[in-house]
């Protein structure tokens, strides 16, 4: 009877020290990935960080020379301003006097399909 007790004794123990290594195996393995995760997420922020930056470098240079272009534009907008301006203030008064000139000086003409009938 004692080296049955004795047997049985060895045996619980064997299985609590079983289960010790299985609990201590997933305390490991839940370690483990909860490393991982957070490795993970760090590689990940570190990668979107990096493709945030290069995005912005490549708005900046676009929107810098865009920035360039609109400047350009502006200045050949005004330019083109000014010269219709100057050009309108030239021939302004040309125009108008031929204006009234045509519709004031009026010379009555017989049209050249009118025929007298007598």
């Amino acid at each position: 009877m004692a080296s049955q007790s004795q047997g049985i004794h060895q045996l619980l123990q064997a299985e609590k020290r079983a289960k010790d290594k299985l609990e201590e195996a997933k305390r490991r393995k839940v370690k483990r990935l909860r490393q991982a995760k957070e490795e993970a997420m760090v590689e990940t922020d570190q990668y979107r960080m990096q493709r945030d930056e290069e995005l912005r470098q490549k708005q900046a240079k676009i929107m810098g020379s865009q920035s360039n272009v609109l400047e350009e534009i502006e200045v050949q907008t005004l330019g083109k301003i000014k010269e219709l301006n100057a050009s309108y203030s030239a021939s302004v008064e040309s125009v108008i006097n031929e204006l009234l000139s045509i519709v004031c000086d009026v010379r009555p003409e017989i049209h050249v399909n009118y025929r007298i009938t007598s």
